[in-house]
């Protein structure tokens, strides 16, 4: 691989497929992918800085997030869309606020990219231009 961004939707997809071989080529444990905070084209926003920046990673079929009370029920409405994808599993620990989600995708990688833009996109609220990056693979 030698892209590790993208703005654009096609290009995000492109890269997330890429990425999701380069992956089983590898034979790498998990594969990371962010998603920036706000407006890819923005300069040094302020409220940006401060919004966390999402992550999905991905091994062995399965995607693992972390959501706020809020972005799980957008996931819940997104996977109607998508019956490939299933809730594997759902872990709220106490101490902190929010939920891990584990997701299993039964299907091939240019799906499962699709599927994590469209989180990024609904379920983040990341606009259509959000900038996207491999962040470890």
């Amino acid at each position: 691989m030698t892209r590790f961004d993208a703005i654009a939707a096609d290009d995000r997809q492109a890269l997330f497929a890429d990425a999701i071989r380069a992956h089983d080529e590898r034979d790498s444990a998990f594969l990371t992918i962010e998603a920036a905070a706000g407006d890819a084209n923005a300069s040094d926003d302020a409220a940006a800085a401060d919004e966390s920046t999402p992550w999905i990673q991905f091994a062995d079929g399965t995607l693992n997030l972390d959501c706020t009370d809020d972005e799980l029920d957008r996931l819940k409405s997104l996977l109607d869309e998508f019956p490939a994808f299933t809730v594997d599993d759902l872990a709220t620990p106490e101490d902190v606020d929010g939920t891990n989600v584990r997701v299993t995708a039964r299907t091939d990688e240019e799906r499962v990219a699709e599927f994590v833009d469209r989180v990024f996109r609904r379920v983040y609220d990341r606009p259509e231009a959000y900038r996207a990056w491999v962040a470890a693979i």
